[in-house]
């Protein structure tokens, strides 16, 4: 492995290797640096993705690397201990104290899910305990829904997950009140509401089978709905300048680009849910295959303001 490339891409999901791969295309020397472990492992498979669809999250990352490795990119298992500014780029320590050179940054680090504080809601996360209905809710129609009030959106979660089930109900757990409109809106979809604070799921057969609340009360269900809390995974990267800022919706954490997906800080691109949070596998590819393009030009630009000021020099010299 070279010491020295073009682009180092911090992360190997869809969108970091979307972007190494668009990068090795246009013939540039990229290195991808990924810990082996996408946020979306838990779930089944990737839904939503056309030609793609229902395709386990790993063996997608295994395509995308094959690919990457056919047009000259290379990928390292591990993870960043640390990314620094140096004068003509940057310096990215991989654990281990491996450190290579690159000349500009795609990080594609995702997000964290930060989960309600309830026991088997994090065991369950991306089978049966579920956020994203266009994600998963296929799988679940016409089954049994909780959703987990938790904050100013269940009320909105419990409407959307009805378009794929009717038989949906809503814990109110730490959420809000629901206000009258919304209780209108709920009676009128059929979405019973369940006052108390949930304690825990029940689990039989590795199967969600109920929801247990507080004073003992279980309500069946095959699926419940979280919201999770989104926050970019940059710590590692903190000696860069990088900085978040929070999703006024949901209260999430993304770290702020422009429409190209480059950062406040020069030379560093975003792309994925790093910087939307919002995106599913499909859309964090395209805005990976965007910024890469915006990032290529740069590089086109320093590689000819180089070369210029080469022939310069070459014909001062000459002269």
């Amino acid at each position: 492995m070279s010491d020295e490339y073009d682009v180092v891409v911090i992360g190997g999901g869809a969108a970091g290797l979307e972007g190494a791969l668009m990068l090795a295309r246009a013939r540039r020397s990229v290195l991808v640096i990924d810990a082996g472990d996408p946020r979306n492992a838990p779930a089944a498979g990737v839904h939503g993705f056309l030609s793609r669809d229902g395709v386990p999250p790993t063996e997608l990352t295994g395509i995308g690397r094959n690919e990457v490795r056919r047009y000259g990119g290379r990928i390292v298992e591990g993870t960043v201990a640390d990314a620094r500014r140096v004068e003509d780029g940057f310096t990215v320590t991989i654990t281990g104290d491996r450190v290579v050179r690159a000349r500009r940054l795609l990080v594609t680090t995702g997000l964290v899910d930060e989960l309600p504080d309830v026991p088997g809601v994090r065991e369950r996360w991306g089978r049966d305990v579920l956020h994203c209905p266009y994600c998963h809710g296929w799988e679940i129609a016409d089954q049994p829904v909780g959703v987990l009030a938790t904050g100013p959106m269940s009320v909105h979660q419990a409407l959307m997950f009805r378009q794929w089930t009717d038989d949906v109900v809503l814990f109110r757990h730490t959420g809000p009140e629901p206000t009258a409109e919304q209780l209108e809106q709920l009676e009128a979809r059929g979405v019973p509401v369940v006052e108390g604070v949930v304690d825990s799921l029940v689990i039989d057969d590795d199967r969600l089978t109920g929801v247990r609340l507080a004073d003992g009360t279980v309500v069946e269900r095959a699926a419940l709905v979280v919201a999770p809390r989104f926050v970019a995974r940059v710590d590692a990267l903190a000696s860069l300048g990088l900085e978040t800022e929070i999703e006024p919706m949901s209260g999430g954490q993304f770290v702020p680009a422009d429409w190209s997906g480059l950062t406040k800080v020069p030379g560093v691109w975003v792309a994925g849910n790093v910087t939307d949070i919002k995106a599913q596998v499909l859309g964090a590819a395209a805005g990976a295959a965007l910024a890469t393009t915006a990032l290529n030009n740069d590089l086109i630009v320093e590689d000819t303001n180089r070369a210029v000021a080469e022939l310069r020099a070459r014909q001062q010299k000459g002269a």
